[in-house]
């Protein structure tokens, strides 16, 4: 059996359209998950006065579930495309995953 992973990508609403497209584009991508998502933590210094006050900033979330060996090579051609986009990723092993009939 094929180890798989889930490489999550956060990524700000300014490079949203960017990373879409970027990830539509690859060929080892079948699909992808996008949710929109408020960030929550201690990096107030990049925030907005409004994100400030209202405590959080908007974000969104990929999520790409892939072969480990895929994921890795995908996440360093994002390093080299999205560097300086501020985006944040982690990547985690999934155990088990599955359509139902």
């Amino acid at each position: 059996m094929t180890e798989t992973c889930l490489l999550n990508l956060v990524v700000s609403p300014e490079v949203e359209d960017a990373v879409t497209d970027w990830l539509l584009d690859q060929p080892s991508i079948r699909g992808f998950t996008s949710h929109p998502i408020a960030g929550h933590g201690s990096s107030e210094h990049s925030m907005s006065l409004a994100e400030k006050v209202a405590g959080r900033r908007r974000q969104v979330l990929f999520k790409l579930h892939l072969e480990c060996a895929a994921a890795e090579r995908l996440l360093e051609a994002v390093k080299r495309d999205f560097s300086g986009s501020g985006m944040h990723y982690w990547m985690i092993p999934v155990l088990a995953s599955g359509h139902l009939a």
